[in-house]
């Protein structure tokens, strides 16, 4: 007897576990979540500005999004497997590679281009297509386990660099950090593989890469999803400047990245239930529409219960709207191609993300304040949840099982 995806018994779910827990070590999460706990020391031995060390994770950012179209097209036409595991050790050994770094600013880029080009082979981008292929029913719940992960880094990661860097020193935090990606990871991900008993096809068809591209939906996923990650990520990079310019002790101010984080998990998981159960554009509208009154109200956050309750609001909603882009996608173009047009999404995502701290950044040297630009990009987000509105019904790939259903169907009302 088949087992169902309901049952805790399915083998997808175990699929789903080991890629969540890969993801967890992954770019998205180690790098994403440990380069500010890094960025004071290595500056401070090395006598580099802070703007100079941050440039090195602009460097990886635009790897990313150079990368992803690349890495996603792979991802389509090979096991994911052999992207993932070349991926995670080249992303295991640059990492412990920076306890190596010398007074050479240019290495330090180097590496973090690294990082970059690999990147997307250990994120989220590399497990969606498999795990699609597992789930149809409960896809929207097997995507927020896997970005839970991420998440779940976004909580542990910072404390625990912080913790090896107070014992040791940065360098030996780094290379710990590298050898626990190589240690864990592999293991993880070389579990992760497709449904099908050919690993390459897909079991239902979709559009092509050029024809879901050129598509309408797809350019309003895209263009929401730039709009997000510029106001999202630009307000997280700055959240704790934003806070103690304010009169927020330090303490405080990084405990709202803690509360962002753990609300970027519970987001995740709220909304895999719910994309199981209601029209997934109307989940982003909701979504967004947090992520929107959260930035506004780090605009005008003047005590720490404010910006505690701004920076969770944000989480919630990023946390979502990373579950929701690749379930709409997969729901709107089939399987076909889903890596590769994720893959192009994530270049804007990265984009976008790469732009925004620096916009925020310019605003503050300019006028010496966030309000207004953070009052901005909170119409902004909004503007785009409502874009979510002129998605249209989901139109699902015709598989060979439903092309019989309609044969059947038409048989038997002619004979009527």
């Amino acid at each position: 007897m088949q087992i169902r995806e309901a049952s805790i018994r399915y083998e997808g779910w175990r699929v789903t576990a080991a890629a969540s827990g890969a993801v967890f070590f992954s770019f998205a999460s180690v790098l994403v979540y440990t380069f500010g706990v890094f960025l004071k020391p290595i500056a401070a031995e090395f006598h580099w500005s802070r703007e100079a060390v941050s440039a090195a994770f602009g460097f990886a950012a635009i790897s990313v999004a150079l990368c992803s179209p690349i890495l996603g097209v792979l991802l389509d036409r090979i096991p994911p497997r052999r992207i993932i595991l070349p991926c995670f050790a080249v992303f295991g050994a640059a990492f412990a590679s920076l306890a190596n770094l010398t007074h050479h600013i240019w290495r330090l880029y180097a590496v973090f281009v690294l990082l970059g080009i690999v990147g997307n082979g250990t994120a989220h981008l590399a497990y969606t297509g498999a795990l699609a292929t597992w789930f149809r029913e409960k896809r929207g719940l097997a995507f927020a386990l896997l970005m839970s992960g991420g998440a779940l880094g976004a909580v542990v990661w910072p404390p625990i660099a912080q913790a090896l860097i107070s014992s040791f020193n940065w360098r030996t935090a780094a290379l710990l950090l590298g050898l626990s990606i190589l240690l864990f990871a592999l293991p993880l991900a070389f579990q992760v593989k497709r449904r099908s008993g050919t690993p390459t096809a897909p079991p239902e068809p979709g559009q092509s890469t050029v024809s879901g591209s050129l598509s309408r939906p797809f350019w309003i996923i895209v263009v929401v999803l730039f709009a997000a990650s510029l106001s999202q990520n630009g307000a997280i990079a700055h959240l704790a400047a934003l806070l103690t310019d304010r009169g927020i002790s330090p303490k405080l101010a990084a405990g709202a990245l803690s509360v962002l984080g753990g609300a970027t998990l519970l987001g995740r998981l709220i909304t895999g239930w719910l994309l199981d159960r209601y029209f997934a554009p109307r989940v982003a509208v909701c979504l967004l529409a947090f992520a929107a009154l959260g930035t506004y109200l780090l605009a005008i956050a003047r005590s720490g219960a404010l910006g505690y309750l701004g920076a969770a609001l944000i989480g919630v909603g990023m946390g979502g709207e990373a579950d929701i882009t690749p379930y709409l996608l997969s729901r709107y173009f089939g399987l076909k191609s889903f890596s590769a047009l994720y893959g192009f999404s994530w270049t804007a995502y990265a984009l976008a993300g790469a732009l925004g701290p620096v916009i925020m950044g310019r605003a503050f040297d300019v006028t010496g304040s966030y309000q207004n630009l953070l009052t901005i990009l909170a119409a902004l987000t909004l503007a785009a949840g409502c874009l979510m509105l002129f998605l249209p019904a989901y139109r699902e790939p015709e598989t060979a099982d439903s092309r019989t259903a309609i044969r059947i169907d038409h048989d038997l009302s002619r004979a009527s």
